[in-house]
Protein backbone atom coordinates (compact mmCIF):
# COMPACT_ATOMS: atom_id res chain seq x y z
CA UNK A 1 0.00 0.00 0.00
CA UNK A 2 3.02 2.90 1.18
CA UNK A 3 4.58 1.72 -2.29
CA UNK A 4 1.50 2.25 -4.47
CA UNK A 5 0.55 5.57 -2.70
CA UNK A 6 4.48 6.67 -3.17
CA UNK A 7 3.57 6.10 -6.81
CA UNK A 8 0.40 7.83 -7.07
CA UNK A 9 2.49 10.78 -5.02
CA UNK A 10 5.15 10.61 -7.95
CA UNK A 11 2.64 10.70 -11.08
CA UNK A 12 1.47 13.76 -9.42
CA UNK A 13 4.67 15.45 -9.39
CA UNK A 14 6.35 13.72 -12.47
CA UNK A 15 3.25 12.23 -14.91
CA UNK A 16 3.73 9.46 -17.08
CA UNK A 17 2.45 8.55 -20.09
CA UNK A 18 3.25 6.08 -22.39
CA UNK A 19 6.03 6.81 -25.00
CA UNK A 20 4.19 5.00 -27.71
CA UNK A 21 0.46 6.47 -27.84
CA UNK A 22 0.88 9.14 -25.21
CA UNK A 23 -1.95 7.34 -22.91
CA UNK A 24 -1.60 9.35 -19.53
CA UNK A 25 -0.46 7.14 -16.45
CA UNK A 26 0.52 4.65 -18.00
CA UNK A 27 4.11 3.92 -18.14
CA UNK A 28 3.97 1.93 -21.60
CA UNK A 29 1.09 -0.27 -23.27
CA UNK A 30 0.58 -3.76 -24.71
CA UNK A 31 -0.09 -2.70 -27.81
CA UNK A 32 2.73 -0.46 -28.14
CA UNK A 33 5.29 -2.77 -27.47
CA UNK A 34 3.77 -6.02 -29.18
CA UNK A 35 5.42 -4.89 -32.45
CA UNK A 36 8.80 -5.97 -30.49
CA UNK A 37 6.73 -9.20 -29.84
CA UNK A 38 7.01 -10.57 -33.04
CA UNK A 39 9.41 -13.19 -34.56
CA UNK A 40 12.30 -12.04 -35.49
CA UNK A 41 12.93 -11.24 -39.13
CA UNK A 42 16.08 -10.45 -41.69
CA UNK A 43 16.54 -6.71 -42.25
CA UNK A 44 19.46 -5.72 -43.85
CA UNK A 45 18.11 -5.77 -47.37
CA UNK A 46 17.52 -1.92 -46.53
CA UNK A 47 20.24 -0.44 -44.91
CA UNK A 48 22.75 0.09 -47.69
CA UNK A 49 25.81 0.78 -45.81
CA UNK A 50 25.72 -2.65 -44.49
CA UNK A 51 26.57 -3.83 -48.84
CA UNK A 52 29.88 -5.47 -49.86
CA UNK A 53 31.76 -4.59 -52.58
CA UNK A 54 34.14 -8.31 -52.16
CA UNK A 55 30.93 -10.45 -53.12
CA UNK A 56 30.48 -12.03 -49.67
CA UNK A 57 26.42 -11.35 -48.41
CA UNK A 58 26.06 -8.27 -46.47
CA UNK A 59 25.82 -8.30 -42.17
CA UNK A 60 22.39 -11.05 -41.08
CA UNK A 61 20.35 -8.59 -38.94
CA UNK A 62 17.45 -9.89 -37.41
CA UNK A 63 14.79 -7.36 -35.53
CA UNK A 64 11.43 -8.15 -34.37
CA UNK A 65 9.82 -4.79 -35.81
CA UNK A 66 10.02 -1.52 -38.24
CA UNK A 67 11.47 1.63 -36.83
CA UNK A 68 8.27 3.45 -37.32
CA UNK A 69 5.12 4.63 -35.12
CA UNK A 70 4.77 3.40 -31.55
CA UNK A 71 7.90 1.33 -31.49
CA UNK A 72 10.13 4.40 -32.44
CA UNK A 73 8.17 6.70 -29.99
CA UNK A 74 9.32 4.25 -27.03
CA UNK A 75 12.40 3.51 -28.29
CA UNK A 76 13.08 7.69 -28.17
CA UNK A 77 11.75 7.42 -24.56
CA UNK A 78 13.98 4.98 -23.87
CA UNK A 79 17.23 6.38 -25.64
CA UNK A 80 16.82 9.71 -24.84
CA UNK A 81 14.36 11.25 -22.65
CA UNK A 82 15.01 9.39 -19.47
CA UNK A 83 12.76 6.29 -19.54
CA UNK A 84 15.22 4.12 -17.91
CA UNK A 85 11.80 2.34 -16.66
CA UNK A 86 11.99 0.58 -20.42
CA UNK A 87 15.08 -1.30 -19.54
CA UNK A 88 12.59 -4.20 -18.02
CA UNK A 89 10.04 -4.57 -20.91
CA UNK A 90 12.82 -3.99 -23.71
CA UNK A 91 15.31 -6.34 -21.95
CA UNK A 92 12.38 -9.35 -22.10
CA UNK A 93 12.10 -8.16 -25.48
CA UNK A 94 16.42 -8.76 -25.65
CA UNK A 95 16.01 -11.86 -23.82
CA UNK A 96 13.45 -13.63 -25.65
CA UNK A 97 15.14 -12.33 -29.04
CA UNK A 98 18.44 -14.69 -27.45
CA UNK A 99 16.37 -17.46 -27.83
CA UNK A 100 15.17 -17.54 -31.07
CA UNK A 101 18.62 -16.29 -32.08
CA UNK A 102 20.00 -19.81 -30.59
CA UNK A 103 18.11 -21.14 -33.29
CA UNK A 104 18.64 -18.75 -36.21
CA UNK A 105 22.07 -18.85 -35.65
CA UNK A 106 22.74 -21.97 -37.07
CA UNK A 107 21.39 -21.23 -40.22
CA UNK A 108 21.40 -17.61 -42.41
CA UNK A 109 23.89 -16.70 -40.37
CA UNK A 110 27.87 -16.45 -41.13
CA UNK A 111 29.59 -19.31 -40.87
CA UNK A 112 32.29 -20.12 -38.75
CA UNK A 113 35.12 -23.12 -37.97
CA UNK A 114 33.20 -24.80 -35.37
CA UNK A 115 29.47 -25.97 -35.32
CA UNK A 116 27.64 -23.51 -32.65
CA UNK A 117 24.96 -25.95 -31.45
CA UNK A 118 25.17 -29.32 -29.52
CA UNK A 119 24.30 -32.56 -31.41
CA UNK A 120 23.69 -35.84 -30.53
CA UNK A 121 27.17 -36.74 -31.46
CA UNK A 122 28.75 -33.70 -32.11
CA UNK A 123 30.87 -31.20 -29.97
CA UNK A 124 29.46 -29.46 -27.18
CA UNK A 125 28.32 -25.71 -27.97
CA UNK A 126 30.57 -23.18 -28.68
CA UNK A 127 30.76 -20.08 -27.02
CA UNK A 128 29.55 -16.48 -28.24
CA UNK A 129 30.59 -13.17 -27.28
CA UNK A 130 27.84 -11.12 -27.68
CA UNK A 131 29.41 -7.54 -28.33
CA UNK A 132 27.35 -3.84 -27.99
CA UNK A 133 27.96 -1.42 -30.70
CA UNK A 134 29.58 1.12 -29.12
CA UNK A 135 28.29 4.44 -27.42
CA UNK A 136 29.79 7.24 -27.52
CA UNK A 137 31.06 8.49 -24.33
CA UNK A 138 29.43 11.70 -24.34
CA UNK A 139 25.86 9.95 -24.98
CA UNK A 140 26.37 7.79 -21.96
CA UNK A 141 27.13 10.72 -20.12
CA UNK A 142 24.18 12.61 -20.88
CA UNK A 143 22.10 8.94 -20.20
CA UNK A 144 23.62 8.06 -17.89
CA UNK A 145 23.52 4.46 -18.56
CA UNK A 146 24.54 2.44 -22.04
CA UNK A 147 21.27 1.31 -23.14
CA UNK A 148 22.87 -1.35 -25.77
CA UNK A 149 24.28 -3.15 -23.13
CA UNK A 150 20.85 -3.52 -21.44
CA UNK A 151 20.11 -5.21 -24.59
CA UNK A 152 23.08 -7.21 -25.33
CA UNK A 153 22.82 -8.61 -21.44
CA UNK A 154 19.23 -9.91 -22.31
CA UNK A 155 20.32 -11.20 -25.37
CA UNK A 156 23.16 -13.34 -24.05
CA UNK A 157 21.26 -14.72 -21.28
CA UNK A 158 18.39 -15.74 -23.99
CA UNK A 159 21.09 -17.81 -25.80
CA UNK A 160 22.39 -19.43 -22.59
CA UNK A 161 18.93 -20.51 -21.42
CA UNK A 162 18.56 -21.68 -24.90
CA UNK A 163 21.61 -23.92 -24.68
CA UNK A 164 23.97 -21.56 -26.58
CA UNK A 165 26.51 -20.06 -23.99
CA UNK A 166 27.19 -16.62 -24.47
CA UNK A 167 28.75 -14.02 -22.79
CA UNK A 168 28.57 -10.09 -23.28
CA UNK A 169 31.66 -8.47 -23.50
CA UNK A 170 32.28 -4.71 -25.06
CA UNK A 171 35.28 -5.10 -27.34
CA UNK A 172 34.21 -1.83 -29.06
CA UNK A 173 35.02 1.89 -28.84
CA UNK A 174 34.62 4.70 -31.01
CA UNK A 175 37.56 6.69 -31.64
CA UNK A 176 38.08 10.70 -32.03
CA UNK A 177 35.28 12.82 -31.29
CA UNK A 178 32.48 10.69 -32.84
CA UNK A 179 29.30 12.21 -32.03
CA UNK A 180 25.96 10.27 -31.74
CA UNK A 181 24.27 9.61 -34.58
CA UNK A 182 20.93 10.84 -33.70
CA UNK A 183 20.01 13.87 -36.43
CA UNK A 184 22.93 12.21 -38.98
CA UNK A 185 22.39 11.83 -42.51
CA UNK A 186 23.12 8.50 -44.52
CA UNK A 187 26.44 10.36 -45.64
CA UNK A 188 27.35 11.78 -42.29
CA UNK A 189 27.13 8.03 -40.47
CA UNK A 190 28.98 6.79 -43.58
CA UNK A 191 31.81 8.73 -42.54
CA UNK A 192 32.39 7.30 -39.27
CA UNK A 193 32.94 4.25 -40.50
CA UNK A 194 36.43 4.37 -39.40
CA UNK A 195 35.43 5.65 -35.91
CA UNK A 196 35.29 2.39 -34.26
CA UNK A 197 37.97 0.45 -32.56
CA UNK A 198 38.96 -2.35 -30.12
CA UNK A 199 38.96 -1.19 -26.67
CA UNK A 200 42.35 -1.41 -25.42
CA UNK A 201 42.06 -1.61 -21.59
CA UNK A 202 44.06 -4.19 -19.44
CA UNK A 203 41.06 -6.20 -19.05
CA UNK A 204 39.65 -5.81 -22.52
CA UNK A 205 43.11 -7.00 -24.17
CA UNK A 206 43.14 -10.43 -21.80
CA UNK A 207 39.18 -10.79 -23.29
CA UNK A 208 40.55 -10.50 -27.13
CA UNK A 209 43.30 -12.51 -26.51
CA UNK A 210 41.27 -15.19 -25.12
CA UNK A 211 38.58 -14.70 -28.24
CA UNK A 212 41.25 -14.64 -30.69
CA UNK A 213 42.99 -17.28 -29.32
CA UNK A 214 40.11 -19.74 -29.71
CA UNK A 215 38.23 -18.06 -32.86
CA UNK A 216 34.83 -17.67 -30.89
CA UNK A 217 32.19 -16.05 -33.10
CA UNK A 218 30.61 -12.46 -32.15
CA UNK A 219 27.19 -11.26 -32.14
CA UNK A 220 26.93 -7.44 -32.75
CA UNK A 221 23.66 -6.20 -30.73
CA UNK A 222 22.62 -2.36 -31.20
CA UNK A 223 18.86 -0.59 -30.77
CA UNK A 224 18.03 0.44 -34.32
CA UNK A 225 19.19 -0.42 -38.17
CA UNK A 226 19.01 2.82 -40.03
CA UNK A 227 21.67 2.87 -42.49
CA UNK A 228 23.97 -0.20 -41.55
CA UNK A 229 27.16 2.61 -40.80
CA UNK A 230 27.74 1.28 -37.08
CA UNK A 231 27.38 -2.55 -37.87
CA UNK A 232 29.53 -2.32 -41.09
CA UNK A 233 32.54 -0.52 -38.98
CA UNK A 234 31.86 -2.89 -35.59
CA UNK A 235 32.38 -6.04 -37.85
CA UNK A 236 35.34 -4.40 -39.88
CA UNK A 237 36.98 -3.61 -36.59
CA UNK A 238 36.34 -7.02 -35.10
CA UNK A 239 37.38 -8.72 -38.65
CA UNK A 240 40.93 -7.15 -38.27
CA UNK A 241 41.53 -8.47 -35.00
CA UNK A 242 40.58 -12.26 -36.86
CA UNK A 243 36.99 -12.32 -34.81
CA UNK A 244 34.10 -13.10 -36.99
CA UNK A 245 30.75 -12.06 -36.82
CA UNK A 246 27.97 -13.98 -37.16
CA UNK A 247 25.30 -11.04 -37.24
CA UNK A 248 23.60 -8.96 -35.32
CA UNK A 249 20.38 -8.48 -33.36
CA UNK A 250 18.60 -4.78 -33.02
CA UNK A 251 15.31 -3.99 -31.47
CA UNK A 252 13.84 -2.18 -34.68
CA UNK A 253 14.92 -1.61 -38.20
CA UNK A 254 13.77 1.70 -40.30
CA UNK A 255 12.24 0.40 -43.37
CA UNK A 256 13.02 0.87 -46.86
CA UNK A 257 12.21 4.59 -48.44
CA UNK A 258 9.44 3.00 -50.07
CA UNK A 259 7.44 1.33 -47.26
CA UNK A 260 8.42 4.10 -44.81
CA UNK A 261 4.82 5.37 -44.79
CA UNK A 262 2.83 2.38 -44.97
CA UNK A 263 5.33 0.92 -42.03
CA UNK A 264 4.22 4.43 -40.33
CA UNK A 265 0.16 3.31 -40.12
CA UNK A 266 1.33 -0.22 -39.37
CA UNK A 267 0.15 -1.68 -43.00
CA UNK A 268 3.60 -3.19 -43.95
CA UNK A 269 3.40 -6.70 -44.53
CA UNK A 270 6.06 -8.40 -43.25
CA UNK A 271 8.12 -10.66 -45.37
CA UNK A 272 10.66 -13.71 -43.67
Amino acid sequence: MLLRALDDVARLVLPVACPGCDRPDVRWCADCLAPLDAPLRRREQAAPRLDRLDGVAPLAVWAPAHYAGPVRGVVVAWKDRGRADLDRPLAAVARHAGGALAGLLGAGARPVARPLARTDRGPSPRAVLVVPAPTSAAARRARGRDPVVVLARGVAAGLTASGTPARVVPLLVQRGRARDQVGLGSRARGARLGAVGVATGPVTRRRVREAVRDRLPCLLVDDVLTTGATLAASEAALARIGLPVLGAFVLAATPAPSRRREAVRGTVAEVP
